[in-house]
């Protein structure tokens, strides 16, 4: 006779593995052990049926769990008389990873909702098959003692379920009830309320109208009735966030479909285990005041995925909540309770368990019926990438650009992305990316580094990072141009080794020294090459000019009497037109860039739809949502001089149709359309002069779904393949995996 040696890595610890590996070896009279070693699992076994075991192992998983690799040698026979889970070591350290928080499953739920069970309204409730992980977790392997639950012994009750092989709570290290577990407590101001529900207490009062802030699993939430326009509107008072859309929370979907629109897809994902924010089309008959989605056709909406959601709503009779992370615009969700308690609601509902690691919820958006992130975060989190090219031996830490970054760590063939981190240019945020990595390096155990690679803008905060830390391990910066970085993450989703790229954002730094946004680019991975762009603009006023976009309407119009109709849009009106027209002339404080976000923005101008950036890519989404309701197919002409698209003449076309008395829905779906068109025509040419057929779209542009259309059919319709991201962010969540798999590639 002889035994097996299995070591498994993938998501195999957090995820019910061992208790599942316990019951197959069980079942198949196996002899044997299984443990984690560091982030891998290894089992050992002998008996007849080893070969049997292999073939079912990776068939029959728990839920959640993965196998990436499987290695099975043959050795020694031990004869071991049974078959055990036993004491985890940290001597292997492989791929594996932590699995994502993960929505309560229906065992659990229906236990909260059941007066006759013991976890009945208990806000903590988990099991192998749902609940926290990651953001719980402190370093491998996973056990109860090296997450914060450890402070949470378990009583005798649930130390039975987790001792028990056929309880769904066997090695659950999660697990616990309200005799052992986290309590909620509720306070007003800095007052603690000693109530016996506190949740109950918190959804009355929501519907007195009050700000709640609820610590959750990975964060914290600011919550409102989301029927409540003075509620909403104070709310964004005491945030400072007059514009920007709040995501909601629905009972169910049942309630959602009454107000939204749902594809197949979208109910899939929206109620799929991971439990995302989608942004959904809102319905004709949609009941919300318009402070909650203002100037726009969609609204982000996601489901319950914690006890403590289904037990606030529950405990309500509101089917939808506001459910905004609470924090500062730009710096990380608080997850302390003094600071939550101290904040801008009137009530707080708080825990003490913990939060290692803050996770804000991902954001999903579906253009073409086909899935896009806007943010990766909880529910994905930290499940790593594969690098679907031949890569070097060297480990990588790629810091992202400087807004929305998420930093990701590469080792052989895997890269692991970080959580959403955010606005680096503010120091919480500084620190608290600081904080991420220290946290993964523990759960990926790879603390080592060769390459740090940024963005290659000076200035950014985590270039300035990159050299600091290059310093502390002794690793090599490599700086990459931030559309490179987009272009080679979309690549890798669908392992395409060469390909022209639209790149199209707000800005990226180019290789020229100037603001880059609006590109043709050929990559092969490793290097690019700039095919074309969008015909250089000047930005009077430099950054000024993103904030109050009707500068750059003057800067491309060159029209001083047409501008002058817009001096609303100009805080000093006339005057300021004038000092703009002669700074423009004078070349001073004035950049130059080819951003397709700029001139989107100026076409919000120029349809007096938006004027004043409160919140990144607003005028360009409300330009979106004016055009969706368009009934009427207006043509602007597509100018290509060389190898650059003339937005010039595009601008002042829209203006044209506008002055002409077209409605602004039609004038700006045409303007959309012919900014499509245009980047579409540049790719075309620039895949003849290259000889290749791939055409892929990048860049927060592409979240747009009327611009990825018309691309996409553009694109298509001339006989070329059009490539969209899948697994990856079109936006700047993305350019650190991008950076990783530059610094990797061979």
């Amino acid at each position: 006779m002889y035994a097996l040696k299995i070591l498994t890595q993938g998501i195999v610890q957090g995820v019910g593995f061992r208790p599942y590996v316990y019951r197959l070896a069980s079942e198949l009279n196996l002899k044997g052990y299984v443990r984690n070693l560091g982030n891998v699992v290894e089992i050992i076994i002998e008996g007849e049926n080893t070969s049997l075991f292999v073939d079912r192992l990776p068939k029959e998983l728990p839920p959640i769990a993965k196998i990436d690799s499987m290695e099975v040698k043959t050795i020694k026979e031990n004869n071991y008389a049974d078959f055990k889970i036993i004491e985890s070591g940290d001597s292997y350290s492989g791929i594996s990873v932590i699995p994502p928080d993960i929505a309560i499953c229906d065992k659990c739920l229906e236990e909260i909702r059941n007066p006759d069970d013991r976890r009945y309204k208990y806000a903590f409730n988990a099991c192998t098959d749902c609940g926290p992980r990651f953001t719980v977790i402190e370093s491998v392997p996973y056990d109860r003692i090296r997450t914060s639950m450890d402070e949470f012994p378990l009583c005798d009750e649930c130390l039975i379920e987790y001792k028990e092989p056929l309880n769904r709570r066997y090695h659950g290290e999660a697990i616990c009830c309200g005799d052992c577990g986290p309590q909620m407590e509720i306070y007003e101001g800095s007052n603690k309320l000693n109530v016996e529900n506190p949740i109950k207490l918190g959804a009355e009062k929501l519907k007195e109208g009050k700000i709640l802030a609820i610590k959750g699993i990975g964060g914290t939430h600011l919550v409102v009735d989301a029927y409540n326009d003075e509620a909403i509107k104070e709310l964004r008072k005491r945030l400072n966030r007059p514009n920007q859309a709040f995501a909601v929370m629905c009972k169910d979907l049942e309630s959602l479909q009454k107000y939204a629109q749902l594809t197949k897809k979208e109910i899939d994902t929206i109620t799929s285990n991971k439990r995302p924010i989608v942004i959904l089309k809102k319905k004709d008959n949609y009941p919300f005041p318009e402070s909650l989605s203002p100037g726009l056709h969609n609204i982000g909406v996601m489901l319950p995925y914690s006890p403590m959601h289904y037990l606030l709503f529950d405990g309500g009779n509101i089917d939808t909540y506001v459910m905004t992370s609470a924090n500062i615009p730009g710096e990380p969700m608080m997850i302390k309770n003094d600071e939550i308690i101290s904040g801008v609601n009137d009530y707080s509902l708080v825990h003490n368990r913990r939060i290692l690691n803050r996770c804000d919820d991902s954001v999903i958006r579906f253009r073409n019926d086909e899935l896009s992130f806007i943010r990766r975060s909880r529910g994905y989190t930290p499940e790593p990438y594969t690098i679907n090219y031949e890569v070097n031996d060297l480990n990588v830490l790629a810091l992202g650009p400087e807004l929305d970054v998420t930093f990701s760590i590469a080792k052989d063939n895997i890269a692991y992305p970080s959580q959403h981190i955010g606005n680096t240019n503010k120091p919480k945020t500084l620190k608290f990316l600081r904080e991420a990595i220290a946290n993964m390096e523990r759960i990926t155990k790879i603390n080592e580094f060769d390459v740090i690679a940024c963005d290659l803008h000076p200035h950014f905060f985590t270039t300035r990072l990159a050299y600091e830390l290059a310093e502390k391990y002794g690793a090599d910066v490599m700086p990459i141009q931030h559309h490179h970085a987009h272009s080679v993450a979309l690549a890798n989703d669908s392992a395409i080794e060469e390909m022209i790229v639209i790149a199209a954002d707000g800005v990226g730094f180019g290789s020229d020294g100037t603001s880059w946004g609006g590109e043709i680019l050929y990559t092969d991975i490793k290097s690019f090459e700039r095919m074309g762009h969008l015909e250089p603009q000047l930005m009077p006023g430099g950054d000024v000019a993103t904030k109050y976009p009707a500068r750059m309407l003057a800067s491309i119009l060159k029209d001083e009497n047409l501008i002058k109709s817009y001096s609303d849009y100009f805080k000093y009106g006339e005057m300021e037109i004038k000092n703009i027209f002669k700074q423009i002339d004078a070349g001073i404080n004035v950049g130059i860039t080819t951003s397709t976000g700029r001139v989107l923005d100026s076409m919000a101008v120029a349809l007096e739809i938006c004027h004043e950036r409160t919140y990144e890519g607003e005028c360009s989404m409300k330009l979106e949502s004016a055009a969706y309701y368009s009934t009427k197919d207006l043509e602007v002409p597509v100018i290509i001089e060389g190898n650059t698209l003339n937005t010039t003449e595009i601008l002042r076309q829209v203006v044209k149709l506008y002055q002409n008395g077209e409605k602004k829905a039609d004038v700006a779906a045409a303007g959309q359309r012919a900014v499509a068109r245009g980047l579409s025509e540049l790719a075309i040419k620039a895949c003849e002069n290259k000889n290749i057929q791939n055409i892929g779209a990048t860049g927060g542009v592409f979240y747009n779904e009327a611009i990825t259309n018309t691309v996409k059919n553009h694109i298509e319709s001339n006989g070329f393949s059009f490539i969209q991201h899948k697994n990856t962010c079109a936006g700047d969540g993305s350019v650190s995996l991008g950076q990783a798999i530059i610094a990797k590639k061979i």
